[in-house]
């Protein structure tokens, strides 16, 4: 294994035994439908989605795209299970964000000698761990469907402040005649 990749694994086991979720707490006000702005929210681990008007955020949309890739072929779509995984929907009723990431990045062995690979060294889920929490925790609750869900665009830092205006910017410069 790279270093690179040993470090990732390194980190990311830490943080996990340190409680990931503290990560995501600060700065993170809970998502109220009624006068929140998508572009404001901040996934935290009481609130890992927002949902309004029928549309997700980017980063639970982003979550639907990353478990559709790496995760359904075991569990199966939308999270409903399969013959070789166990439907995730009851076990995101309890789960919390640091068990889910305890899961991933360890893996797990059911009662039934089935067995969850670790998914620590898997770049294509390790960093987008919060994402795929908040869909199938969204997925869980109810609040969307199988199907793919609606998103708003990706919300972008706000541009930085506008330069002084070329007329004052000249001013400034020009050295006052006597």
């Amino acid at each position: 294994m790279g270093n690179r990749k040993a470090l990732s694994l390194t980190l990311l086991t830490t943080l996990t035994l340190a409680g990931a979720s503290a990560l995501y707490a600060a700065d993170s006000p809970p998502a109220n439908a009624a006068t929140a702005d998508y572009k404001a929210f901040k996934f935290s681990a009481d609130h890992p989605y927002f949902f309004q008007d029928g549309k997700v955020d980017f980063g639970t949309y982003n979550g639907f795209r990353r478990y559709h890739s790496e995760c359904h072929v075991c569990h199966g779509p939308a999270g409903m299970g399969s013959a070789y995984a166990p439907a995730l929907m009851n076990s995101m009723k309890v789960l919390n964000f640091d068990q889910f990431v305890t899961v991933v990045i360890q893996g797990r062995k059911g009662l039934d000698n089935r067995v969850m690979p670790s998914f620590a060294s898997n770049q294509n889920v390790l960093p987008y761990m919060s994402d795929i929490y908040a869909y199938l925790k969204a997925r869980s609750d109810g609040v969307i469907d199988v199907a793919r869900p609606a998103n708003f665009p990706k919300a972008k830092p706000d541009p930085k402040p506008a330069a002084p205006a070329p007329a004052a910017q000249a001013s400034a410069a020009t050295p006052a005649k006597p």
